[in-house]
């Protein structure tokens, strides 16, 4: 990655004398509702009070304006997965192949380019990035964007690269890890947070079976670029927790990273983060232990890097069950009172409420008792937390009953996978030949996390049924770990829809004084089973929801293409549009000049293929 960028690299969309424009002034911008946040604010709940769109109108809502981002390719293959941010008059997004650019949010006109490659074509898919983020002290305006291991801070009115940070402009997180780098990879894939004048990073390297980074999460003067704290994933020796990894593992392992996003309590400076699997995420062997901080939700002091609390959701994990989402901060009304807490969604289908304070569940949590591993060297923890409200979004487990039923010919072929491998309730151990690991690596719910509207105490999960196979290998020469992988693919039947009975896809509507569900619909569907009679099945997904004062809760990211309005109240779809590629983001909404306008990114690829470029907004005629 280079470390400095000429300016005349700079990709321009517009004229010079607009590039030097400023952004509006704060009275002049600052509407009542941006979206300033990837999710939506700080603390994630992807909620909006605008209510200028609601239930009584938005069967009018309308294309107001599309923006194509001109970068697509089929090979390499991208996608978009990026939700835009829109602060003081102007929105900011990513590209297909992750260029930085600013629009006029009322138009969908460009107003600059950043491109971190510097012109240069790409000759590898780009990677991914969620959302960049916006950070603003005085007359200072930046935006932070990630691009796979590089951090690079740029001037929010010009698009230039602020010479000032790091080294002019742009942050090596490869650097400053505590950890020999040499040879490893490292990918920062959602935003960063920003408090005061600090940057707060996650990323982190892949989760074997080959060496990785460790996920560290680190802080770094906003101006300067220069480390202000570090806190290690895989603690050292004295550092708390060090005890749960054995002998030397603490040295090799890597994983543990906060690959899905951070959420911030300004107000009480701490940071909230989700960490992922150690690696080898399939054989913990050489990292006997229950593997801290692997698969906690954390709450770090913002200032310090100290940990405050913790709680982990999957001791010693190998099933890939890393924390899927941000966790959500919400104000919620539990018996007869209000409480702060952290939502922390699990790809198990495990909805994990906690005090915010004391990281103490609102809801009982039982630990149970779970099968022992037959792989020779595991030693898996003997209980896992289930917590016992909300009930789970999604099937726990492979049972032979739910073998899918929607033709005779799926069934028979699912079924012979099933007569072959190892299958069986939640947690049920790897087996060298071959589990059947459900809900798989694709949850349950996924990255786009979930949605929280305060008035009606309701928090709104999407969730997919999705089932992975994994099966082990021994070590073969030279290779310097006991297993490896033969098999981590997704179980279909031979038409390629999922390996269990539908339904495939939900959306959930949970009420956060009971930890019940208020209601729960089926999202999504396949054009050609329902030409074929099939009740509706709803589909696997990849985004999220985001919910407004309007009563409505939208969402894309569904295969079949479409973005919906759902009615917060009831579930009932109240309005569909289909997009001319997948919508696999989670939408924003924002005010300007009186309209309200709804966004999603439709950059297709994943499973249905069709690459997309576009950005499109929605708003009132």
């Amino acid at each position: 990655m280079p470390k400095s960028i000429p300016r005349r690299s700079f990709l321009r969309q517009s004229a010079a004398a607009a590039l030097a424009a400023s952004l509006p002034s704060a009275s002049a911008a600052a509407s009542v509702n941006e979206w300033r946040h990837y999710g939506g604010d700080e603390g994630a709940t992807r909620y909006s009070a605008s209510a200028i769109i609601n239930k009584t109108n938005v069967k009018k809502l309308k294309v107001a304006w599309t923006h194509h981002v001109g970068d697509a390719s089929e090979r390499p293959s991208t996608q978009i997965e990026c939700t835009p941010l829109v602060v003081g008059g102007a929105m900011f997004m990513v590209t297909a192949q992750l260029k930085v650019r600013a629009l006029d949010p009322r138009t969908g006109q460009t107003k600059w380019t950043f491109d971190p490659m510097g012109g240069r074509p790409s000759r590898s898919a780009p990677g991914t990035s969620r959302a960049v983020t916006y950070w603003q002290q005085g007359k200072d305006k930046r935006i932070f964007a990630a691009y796979k291991d590089s951090l690079y801070s740029i001037d929010a009115v010009t698009g230039e690269l602020d010479n000032s940070f790091a080294s002019k402009g742009i942050l090596d997180l490869k650097l400053d890890l505590d950890h020999d780098m040499t040879g490893l990879a490292f990918k920062h894939t959602s935003p960063v947070v920003v408090f005061e004048d600090l940057i707060i990073t996650g990323g982190g390297g892949g989760e074997g079976p080959y060496p990785e980074a460790p996920g560290h999460i680190r802080a770094y003067d906003a101006r300067t670029g220069k480390r202000r704290w570090i806190f290690h994933t895989i603690p050292k020796p004295g550092e708390f927790g060090h005890e749960t990894w054995s002998g030397d593992s603490w040295k090799y392992t890597g994983g543990t990273n906060n690959w899905s996003g951070m959420s911030l309590d300004s107000k009480r400076g701490v940071v909230y983060a989700g960490i992922g699997s150690p690696a080898f995420d399939f054989y913990g062997g050489n990292r006997k232990g229950d593997n801290l901080f692997g698969n906690c939700v954390l709450a770090i002091d913002a200032r310090t890097g100290r940990r405050i609390w913790h709680y982990q959701i999957v001791h010693h994990d190998v099933w890939d069950y890393d924390m899927p989402a941000q966790p959500a901060l919400m104000r919620i009304r539990n018996g007869g009172r209000e409480v702060d807490v952290v939502v922390q969604l699990t790809k198990q289908g495990f909805v994990f409420i906690f005090d915010r304070d004391t990281g103490k569940p609102i809801f009982p949590v039982e630990e149970r008792p779970i099968p022992v591993s037959d792989v020779e060297g595991e030693l898996l923890s003997r209980t896992q937390p289930f917590p016992l409200k909300p009930p789970p979004l999604n099937r726990q487990g492979f049972l032979e009953e739910d073998i899918t039923n929607i033709s005779p010919q799926s069934h028979a072929a699912v079924r012979a996978i099933f007569e072959k491998n190892k299958a069986g309730k939640l947690y049920t151990p790897v087996a060298k030949d071959g589990v059947l690991i459900h809900p798989g690596f694709r949850g349950g719910p996924l990255w786009g996390g979930c949605c929280f509207d305060p008035k009606r105490n309701l928090i709104f999960v999407p969730s997919g049924e999705w089932t992975n196979r994994v099966a082990l290998r021994d070590a073969v020469a030279d290779e310097k770990f006991r297993y490896g992988l033969t098999d981590r693919g997704p179980v279909l039947d031979p038409e390629g829809y999922p390996a269990v009975k539908p339904p495939w896809g939900y959306l959930t509507a949970i009420n956060a004084d009971k930890g019940e569900f208020q209601w729960r619909v089926i999202n999504g569907e396949f054009p050609e089973l329902k030409a074929r009679a099939i009740p509706k099945t709803g589909t696997p997904f990849h985004g999220g929801a985001i919910c407004t004062a309007g009563g409505l809760v939208f969402m894309a990211g569904t295969f079949d293409a479409k973005m919906r309005a759902f009615d917060s109240d009831t579930g009932e779809v109240v309005w569909e549009y289909q997009l001319p590629a997948g919508g696999y983001a989670t939408p924003c909404t924002y005010e300007a000049e009186g309209k309200q306008y709804v966004v999603i990114a439709a950059g297709g690829g994943r499973e249905m293929k069709k690459i997309g470029d576009e950005y499109i907004a929605f708003s009132l005629p």
